[in-house]
């Protein structure tokens, strides 16, 4: 039984990557150029201009520049950059153009706080979509006795989110990672999260070499990327396929 699960699981995840894979292709011709995902990234140089500020404070006040955050707070979510803060001693001389703070779509954050200190980007729009989603699930089971708005199952203890029973059309969500659109998926415990999984194996493809079934293969997004997946669950490589785990 449980193989035949396991096998259900790759069969549907791999129908749902070979239809984004070939959209992937198709990418320039369904999208204008201000819409793809090289065209829309904000500039690289504006990570590195906001890492090498935070080298700065850090070695002259032994202190990060971050916000305030709270314990509960997700990794990928928690430490904002204080980019006012920066600005105000001097440390940037005007704010990047695609930070919040300026009117952008993006925080900055600092990911390896106590090791290697680490700037990336979080995506505003996703966040604020998932978010309103996350309310609209707790929502539905509130009003159907626990029940959740859930389709397919796409990983163990994962299924994605069904938008007929959610009663709406189903928004416009897209990986940072790509600009290609992105399942939303409900765990058994009623959170939302997005599904990387695509954006994971393109970069185990392009690597050559098959994870460490331990590995956190989020990692990977964001050794590779300016970019966090914000509101993802934990990834593993298993028996040929990136898995989900509801993270700890």
């Amino acid at each position: 039984m449980k193989e035949q699960v396991g096998r259900r699981h790759a069969s549907a995840w791999r129908a749902l990557a070979a239809i984004l894979l070939a959209a992937a292709a198709l990418a320039g011709c369904l999208y204008p150029k201000d819409q793809l995902a090289q065209n829309r990234m904000p500039p690289r140089d504006a990570v590195r201009q906001v890492q090498a500020a935070v080298d700065d404070y850090l070695r002259d006040t032994g202190l990060l520049p971050i916000k305030n955050a709270d314990a509960n707070t997700p990794r990928y979510e928690k430490y904002v950059v204080d980019l006012a803060k920066l600005q105000r001693t001097g440390y940037l001389s005007d704010l990047p153009a695609a930070a919040f703070e300026k009117g952008g779509n993006y925080y900055f954050l600092v990911l390896n706080e106590e090791t290697e200190p680490t700037v990336r980007l979080l995506d505003i729009v996703v966040l604020r979509q998932l978010n309103d989603l996350q309310a609209r699930v707790r929502e539905y089971a509130a009003s159907h006795g626990g029940a959740l708005p859930a389709g397919e199952e796409m990983y163990p203890s994962f299924a994605v989110l069904d938008f007929d029973k959610l009663g709406g059309r189903k928004p416009d969500i897209r990986s940072v990672f790509s600009g290609l659109p992105i399942n939303v998926l409900v765990h058994d415990s009623g959170e939302v999260f997005a599904d990387y999984g695509i954006d994971i194996r393109r970069l185990v493809e392009s690597a050559g070499d098959a994870p460490d079934p331990d590995e956190d293969l989020r990692e990977l997004l964001v050794r590779e990327t300016p970019f966090v997946p914000v509101k993802s669950p934990v990834y593993h490589w298993i028996e040929g396929d990136p898995t989900a785990r509801y993270p700890n």
